[in-house]
């Protein structure tokens, strides 16, 4: 291992989809600088087809096998203890980088020093944004997302108060309370001051929760609507609102489970984000 330290790791979160992996780990070999740049793959469930795929494609990149699912956090946490990089850039496998969105990053945070957590943009391949940044959740959003309640013209002011629609329109980067788990940036002094996601959540809520400690902890956490990159975005937990889904959908009921742990740590507590914070330098 190079003892010069890298730039930016990115750890990339993979489970059984080896072509949406090959995929991503294209986009970063063709728009990464690689001497900047340390790639680490973290891999649950790990089938012969991706072994082959990482020893076959790209040798150079660090591979971290599980022989079970050991769920999203703790494929985060293995890429976290492996990166060496000034920048962390936690990544899932159904994401396509642009060719700035690294180089992007890096000059912002560089730039805004006060920022601990950037959150790219992410968008649907026919160019359309996703909404991936939010409030916090009250038990009222987990109740309102999850039923009919969410019809009601109050539940849909509520979910909208939660989802940030007021800022959907805003170009500059600004502060939010956090973002999704699939594309987050991460400074490296930060993250030595928060430390590694929760184990406690398999998977589900622990980027909420994650993003949350960084608040208390005084560490900004921004959203960058000018940086971007292209994520498939599969909702596999959402679904429509049915009891079926509610009661058949095993994603439905670890998201649930996750919910459950998330109230209960932070139980009593108030929110850690400042809404008069809502401005970020461009």
């Amino acid at each position: 291992m190079s003892e010069i330290t890298p730039r930016v790791t990115i750890g990339v979160q993979s489970y059984k989809n080896v072509e949406m992996l090959r995929m991503c780990l294209q986009s970063i070999a063709e728009h990464a600088d690689q001497t900047d740049v340390e790639v680490i793959v973290a891999d649950a469930a790990t089938e012969q087809e991706t072994k082959l795929l990482m020893q076959e494609e790209f040798p150079a990149y660090q591979f971290i096998p599980h022989a079970q699912n050991v769920g999203f956090v703790a494929l985060v946490n293995a890429c976290l203890k492996q990166s060496r990089g000034e920048y962390i850039f936690i990544l899932n496998p159904d994401t396509i980088l642009e060719s700035e969105t690294i180089a992007h990053l890096v000059a912002y945070m560089d730039e805004h020093q006060d920022v601990a957590m950037c959150g790219p943009a992410q968008k649907n391949f026919d160019g359309r944004r996703e909404i991936t940044r939010f409030n916090f959740y009250k038990l009222t959003t987990i109740l309102y997302r999850r039923t009919l309640l969410g019809r009601l013209p109050f539940a849909k002011r509520h979910l909208e108060r939660f989802q940030m629609k007021d800022r959907w329109d805003v170009t500059t980067p600004y502060p939010a309370p956090w973002v999704i788990g699939s594309a987050m940036f991460v400074r490296r002094r930060a993250y030595d001051v928060v430390g590694e996601m929760d184990t406690r959540f398999f998977m589900y809520m622990e980027d909420v929760d994650w993003c949350r400690r960084f608040w208390e902890a005084g560490l900004r956490v921004v959203y960058h609507p000018g940086i971007t990159l292209f994520h498939f975005y599969g909702k596999g937990s959402a679904g429509k609102v049915r009891l079926g889904s509610m009661l058949f959908n095993r994603l439905t009921w670890i998201h649930m489970r996750s919910a459950l742990t998330y109230f209960s740590k932070y139980r009593f507590q108030s929110s850690p984000f400042c809404s008069e914070d809502t401005d970020a330098r461009s």
